[in-house]
């Protein structure tokens, strides 16, 4: 009996397997959709003003208009799904979404796993504390308790400077403990922490600690969608707007290189 209940039990998880690697449809050109009429996109809801999630459970953001105007250019219907940050690239990995349009920082270890667009905006991590805090730069995180999201970048960089990093399910939430008192610092996006201290969180931003370029997640396997939708980012700087989109959300662009 317990080898059959075993037996049972291994296929469902294989069948689980299998469906979380669904067969896509593939376009003329090669390209590979979940569906071939619509362009799922993964975004998190959990980073205003990036992605976040309306009273009506709808989501919007920088990043859903930013995957609205790809759709369109592909000629596609847009669909956002979201899925938290920390678990957005292995969902793109195995295929719960065609792309992911989530403000991820292209690196190495990320690259390794999955194929990146071209840049869509510029960004960088900062050092955000509370206005009564003497931290002022990198120097002085060192042995100080510094949050982070979890999955992110930013976790990464806060532990080239200190030992003792705590990690968040978001960086909205790692600010909101900064501000009622938890931690010494939090390392984020700096538009997010300017974001939250217009929003009345006690924080301030502190040293701009480097610059990173955002991009589109993909799966490796394929590189036609990947080359269709750096057409259609291409096409977006060009006509302005990702520019208009950057302004709506942030009041500058954030999409041009900087010098």
């Amino acid at each position: 009996m317990k080898s059959s209940v075993t037996f049972i039990v291994s296929i469902l998880a294989v069948l689980g397997l299998l469906s979380g690697c669904a067969e896509k449809d593939q376009l003329e050109d090669g390209s590979k959709l979940i569906n071939k009429d619509q362009f799922v996109f993964a975004a998190s809801g959990e980073f205003k003003p990036f992605s976040y999630v309306n009273d009506d459970m709808t989501v919007t953001g920088f990043d859903i208009e930013v995957g609205d105007a790809i759709a369109k250019e592909l000629g596609l219907e847009p669909v956002p799904k979201r899925i938290k940050f920390k678990g957005i690239v292995e969902g793109v990995k195995t295929g719960r979404a065609d792309a992911a349009v989530a403000s991820h920082t292209i690196n190495e270890q990320r690259s390794k796993h999955v194929a990146f667009s071209t840049p869509y905006y510029y960004s960088g991590p900062q050092i955000f504390v509370r206005s009564d805090s003497d931290i002022k730069t990198v120097e002085d995180l060192k042995g100080k308790e510094v949050a982070a999201s979890k999955g992110s970048t930013y976790a990464t960089t806060a532990e080239k400077y200190t030992t003792n990093v705590k990690t968040y399910d978001s960086d909205i939430t790692a600010l909101k403990a900064l501000s009622g008192g938890r931690h010494d610092a939090v390392i984020t996006d700096f538009v997010t922490g300017k974001e939250a201290a217009k929003e009345g969180f006690d924080v301030e931003g502190r040293q701009l600690i480097e610059r990173s370029e955002q991009a589109i997640v993909l799966p490796n396997d394929n590189p036609q969608l990947l080359a269709r939708i750096n057409e259609a980012l291409e096409n977006l700087r060009e006509d302005g707007t990702l520019a208009e989109i950057s302004k709506k959300y942030f009041g500058e662009d954030i999409t041009t290189k900087p010098e």
